[in-house]
């Protein structure tokens, strides 16, 4: 459920700040030149994948929506300008009445990506496309790479849930952010309450080591818990001996007890240990939930054991070992003058060191097999061919400055599911590989 569903009040500060200097000595040089008002079209993209991943997940455009409504310089923002010098007075001027009202285009939240795919497409005039560079880049890299580790997850987790419980692990923003990547990636549930209460992301959450600890016996701490907190909660089984804490768990809590959680040791010969245990001592029902320290890895070596739901903490929230997905905002067309009927002219930087870019305003699609799964990620300028109009991989997000694409988190979920699923089967493998398509570009020759 989206935040907006939930009527809850969200404070999100001023974006503007959220920038390079560069971004606004750019904008002061070019108000001077008189090329600030040419209309530009500038793109996020990625040059490849990091190394061995097969696919990459669009994760954060709620989040951009939001940065780019709050973009506003407001008198504390420019008093901070003018005390440090960085821009002069006309500038600060015509940053005091800033409003995005162009035009953005972007894959939609939760949709897959591959080399040269134009995530994002942020048309307006140069002077007020050029700043949201850094705050568009700093979402999408972000919550990207956290969604593509969570997607990761998700996938050799198969039908087991898994738990988000990262905030520990990272800045605490970062974690919230972290927090919503990770169930769009296909992530069920977290243990941060700011992004239940931000997002409306379902939250769980029971007892620690030190609840334990806290009471003279073990069996002390179960009792507590399980009149606090019902039959059907989760006890932590491994502060002390694992096989006589499950004995006493069962004790306290009777064959409902909801869920036994395994925090450390090997957990594969654990798990099927206390499942037996569990069994024999009739608690059938009981669940068991493992923690510690997992990844994509050990949530797929664990896939033959009698394990209910995984608990992802460090190596999701950075990623799983790839914490930025090195995407880059390039001006990618622009028009010769002011004019507003003025024609776009493809513009795109040329060097070596493999950093070059591809200009024109594009377009996307995905090309299917007869069987209806994916083949190619098609890029171009131009008309797009009549077999790929319908393929069409970018929607509006923001019309004349109004965002006009909202949607519940729970849409870009559940998008990620079908669009993972439409992949070729080897997209799921954790071994190291190839993008799972190739990006073919098609350039425009009609000249338009």
């Amino acid at each position: 459920m989206d935040v907006a569903d939930l009527g809850l009040p969200v404070d999100v500060p001023s974006t503007a700040l959220f920038t390079d200097q560069y971004e606004l000595t750019m904008l002061q040089a070019a108000l001077k030149g008189g090329t600030a008002e040419r209309r530009s079209v500038f793109e996020v993209f990625t040059r490849r994948l990091p190394h061995g991943r097969r696919y990459g997940v669009v994760a954060g455009t709620g989040r951009v929506l939001d940065a780019v409504e709050n973009f506003r310089f407001d008198e504390g923002v420019l008093g901070f300008l003018r005390e440090r010098g960085i821009v002069d007075e006309e500038t600060l001027k015509w940053l005091a009445g800033y409003r995005f009202r162009g035009d953005v285009w972007g894959y939609p939240e939760g949709e897959v990506y591959f080399p040269g795919s134009p995530i994002l497409r942020v048309e307006g005039s140069f002077a007020e496309c050029v700043l949201l560079e850094t705050v568009i880049l700093s979402i999408l890299n972000h919550d990207s790479a956290i969604a593509a580790a969570a997607s990761r997850m998700a996938s050799a987790a198969g039908d087991r849930p898994l738990i988000e419980m990262g905030a520990r692990r990272t800045h605490e923003l970062a974690a919230v952010a972290a927090s919503r990547a990770a169930y769009v990636g296909g992530f069920a549930t977290t243990s941060d309450l700011a992004a239940g209460f931000r997002y409306g992301i379902p939250t769980v959450g029971t007892s620690a080591h030190a609840f334990t600890l806290l009471h003279d016996r073990e069996r002390d701490a179960f009792q507590a818990q399980v009149e606090s907190l019902g039959r059907g909660t989760t006890l932590l089984v491994d502060t002390y001996d694992v096989a006589e804490a499950v004995r006493t768990a069962v004790e306290v809590a009777g064959p409902e007890l909801g869920a036994v959680r395994i925090d450390s040791g090997d957990l594969l010969l654990v798990a099927h240990r206390v499942r037996q245990q569990l069994d024999e001592l009739g608690a059938t029902g009981t669940k068991i939930v493992v923690t510690s320290d997992l990844d994509e890895y050990a949530i797929a070596s664990l896939a033959a054991a009698p394990v209910d739901a995984y608990g992802v903490g460090t190596q999701l929230v950075t990623g799983s070992g790839h914490p930025t997905c090195s995407m880059v905002y390039k001006l990618v067309a622009r028009a010769d003058s002011a004019d507003p009927a003025a024609p776009l002219v493809p513009v795109a930087k040329k060097s070596s060191g493999g950093k070059s870019s591809v200009g024109g305003r594009k377009w996307a699609a995905r090309r299917l097999d007869r069987d209806g799964v994916a083949e190619a990620e098609v890029v171009g300028t131009g008309p797009v061919p009549d077999e790929l109009a319908g393929r069409q991989l970018l929607v509006r997000l923001v019309e004349a400055g109004e965002v006009v694409a909202r949607e519940p988190l729970d849409v870009a979920r559940d998008r990620h599911i079908a669009a993972r699923a439409a992949l070729p089967l080897s997209a799921t493998q954790l071994s190291r590989g190839e993008p799972v398509l190739p990006t073919e570009y098609t350039r425009d020759v009609s000249g338009s």
